[in-house]
Order: C-alpha cells, then sequence, then structure tokens
C-alpha cells in the first residue's frame, strides 16, 4: 500500500518478511542486540527513554536526539543482510539502523519527527517491526489530520518526501500488549 500525503507519503508492506522467518529473526534480534536504556531530554527535563535500544551504523556514523548521543557499533552480519534486502526494495543505500525494543505496552514513543540535521532534507527511512503488532499513528503538523497503521511482524513501513517536516509519528502506550516488539529505523546519516 503506498500512500501520497499532504507533504509527503509512506508506503506499509504488511508481509515484507513471512510470519516464520519473522519469529526466528525477532528471537535473533532479542538475544543478540546490545540493549540499552538512555535518558533523553524533554522540555528541559531529563526522563528515562521509555524502551530500549541500540544503534548500529556502517563507519561509525553518529547520531542522536533530544539530548542524547547513541553508542554506535558495528552491524551484525544479520543485520547487514535486512539492510541489503531493504535497500534493494528502496532503492536507496542506508549506513546505519536504530533498533527499538518496546517490551510491553507501556513502551512507547511519544510524538516527534526523524528531522535532525545529520539526516538530510527529506530522509528515507525504512521501518521494519517484529513481536507484537503495534498501532503507528501519524499527524500532520498543520492540518492534524490523523493517520493510524498496525505494524504487523514482518511488516516494513517506508517514509519519504517531504513526511519528516510536516507529520509527527508515534507508537502510543496500549494496556492490552504484554509482549515485546522490536523496531530497525534504517537510515542515511549524511
Amino acid at each position: 500500500m503506498s500512500t501520497e500525503l499532504q507533504n509527503g507519503w509512506i508506503t506499509y508492506i504488511r508481509d515484507f518478511i513471512d510470519q516464520k522467518e519473522a519469529e526466528r529473526i525477532y528471537e535473533e534480534l532479542l538475544q543478540a542486540t546490545a540493549w540499552m536504556q538512555g535518558n533523553i531530554k524533554l522540555f528541559g527535563k531529563v526522563y528515562q527513554t521509555p524502551r530500549k535500544e541500540a544503534f548500529y551504523s556502517l563507519n561509525g556514523e553518529a547520531y542522536g536526539y533530544s539530548g542524547q548521543r547513541l553508542v554506535s557499533q558495528p552491524f551484525t552480519p544479520l543485520l547487514f543482510e535486512l539492510k541489503k534486502r531493504i535497500e534493494l526494495h528502496c532503492g536507496q543505500t542506508f549506513n546505519s539502523v536504530l533498533i527499538n525494543l518496546y517490551r510491553d505496552g507501556q513502551d512507547s514513543n511519544g510524538w516527534h519527527a526523524d528531522n535532525e540535521p545529520e539526516l538530510g532534507k527529506n530522509p528515507l527511512i525504512a521501518s521494519l517491526s517484529f513481536g507484537a503488532e503495534r498501532n503507528f499513528d501519524l499527524q500532520h503538523q498543520l492540518t492534524k489530520e490523523k493517520i493510524r497503521i498496525v505494524l504487523h511482524p514482518g511488516s516494513l513501513l517506508i517514509m519519504g518526501g517531504e513526511l519528516q517536516h510536516f507529520w509527527k509519528h508515534q507508537i502510543p502506550k496500549s494496556k492490552a500488549i504484554s509482549t515485546p516488539r522490536i523496531n530497525l529505523t534504517f537510515r542515511k546519516i549524511i
């Protein structure tokens, strides 16, 4: 499903990776990823990140958001394989991946845009999901239009165009979710 939006576009592929392979990848990522829980600065206050995360890059590229700099680790063979598969589909190369572990529905990612300067003017971001289904909400900053997509295990969501400048997105909390979700967002840092 590809959708042209006012000021950007998204493509959602529910079964980018089939269920059996998605389960294998989920287990490997859950066990092999060097998870960290950092602190973020919001409105002048410091809070513990409401999820665990890890950052990997090809050549030590640096990335940070909300007042924190993430420690870069080298790509694993699995991450490199996933990167290549997504690049073949997107027609763009990526040099980094931010991995988030949402341990249950209480872990979240509040309204934000991936508009850090090191991502360039109109970044293409490819988001791969494993584990529990979670809602992904988008909201246009001017019109307040809202879109909700359910991210299924093995799904790929691609965001492009001016999206990061005009839309915010979130993974909201949910009391109904008791199992983990892993999300990989492939990016090109310039």
